[in-house]
């Protein structure tokens, strides 16, 4: 059975991916799918650096402004709308060519999802009470009494996940950790893959990029974007879409928590902080892919034409 052709390109955060998909957009027949957990929230623009609607026109991408801020998306959710999108690419006789920087989904991507039950809204619901009656260490220490395993691996202060994991376990009747065994198949597994990672060798540069990034970012009105949120604080303080890298940061500092000046070095800090944690992943994910520059060459335009020239089967 011949394979369809698809393209991953991954890296960390301002190591130039967007560019580089758009200009091999430029080149080939290529369709552009986000993956990036930040950027799919309509009104998280500036701080995500999503590209503009200028640039969307020219280069569209799918997956970006699906959801608002307030609503849920998990990593299922995103691998059945890759999957779409993918299959809807090929249809059109184009290349789908995913692009980002979210190691979960791209793990996901490649290695297939847990096997996990799907979202049980009343027990969220009542576990969420339980952790604003009791606190969030008392509901930490009733996983630790249903699933060790998994209260081990998650940290006291990581809200999301612990609630998650006794979700699943009182849903199901079994712990998290015994899920984590059974794997569905990955999306991309019946696909010829061209696997590209930009990983800069040079963490200086990466890091300078991050500050001229992030300035830039408040110059375009990061703080005012923040703040059309900041106004619903009691409806959107505790949700995921807050808690990314700088949204966190401006949100503090416009409570009070900290200064102009004390916003920009935790916001810098932070993204390089994430940064390194994507680099983390990438020595596992990609240590198998072909590593490429970060501006485009003559040796990636010849990568993508050798693979979209090829059949696999």
């Amino acid at each position: 059975m011949v394979k369809d052709n698809v393209i991953i390109l991954l890296g960390p955060t301002a190591a130039g991916k967007t560019d580089l998909a758009m200009a091999i957009a430029d080149n080939y027949p290529v369709d552009i799918i986000s993956v990036d957990s930040a950027m799919i929230y309509k009104g998280l623009d500036i701080g995500t650096s999503k590209p503009d609607r200028s640039v969307l026109k020219v280069y569209p991408h799918k997956l970006i402004d699906i959801k608002r801020p307030d609503e849920t998306y998990s990593v299922g959710k995103f691998c059945e709308d890759a999957s779409y999108e993918i299959q809807q690419s090929l249809a059109r006789g184009r290349v789908p060519l995913l692009v980002g920087g979210t190691m979960m989904y791209f793990n996901s991507l490649l290695n297939g999802l847990h096997d996990l039950p799907e979202a049980n809204q009343q027990i969220r619901d009542e576990i969420e009470a339980m952790v604003q009656d009791k606190g969030l260490k008392y509901v930490h220490e009733i996983l630790s009494q249903v699933d060790p395993i998994a209260s081990a691996r998650i940290h006291p202060n990581d809200p999301q996940r612990i609630q998650r994991a006794l979700e699943v376990f009182y849903s199901s009747g079994e712990p998290i950790s015994a899920h984590y065994i059974k794997t569905k198949d990955s999306v991309l597994s019946s696909y010829n893959v061209l696997p590209l990672v930009v990983n800069p060798d040079d963490r200086k540069d990466l890091h300078k990029r991050i500050a001229t990034r992030f300035h830039k970012m408040l110059s375009l009105g990061f703080v005012e974007e923040v703040q059309s949120l900041y106004e619903n604080k009691d409806k959107f303080a505790d949700l995921p879409a807050i808690r990314a890298v700088g949204y966190s940061q401006v949100w503090q500092y416009l409570g009070g928590t900290y200064s102009y000046d004390e916003l920009i070095n935790r916001g810098i800090i932070a993204t390089r902080q994430l940064a390194k944690r994507q680099i983390t992943w990438l020595r596992k994910l990609a240590k198998n892919f072909t590593p490429i520059a970060d501006t485009y060459s003559k040796s990636l335009h010849n990568l993508v034409y050798q693979h979209i020239s090829s059949q696999c089967t």
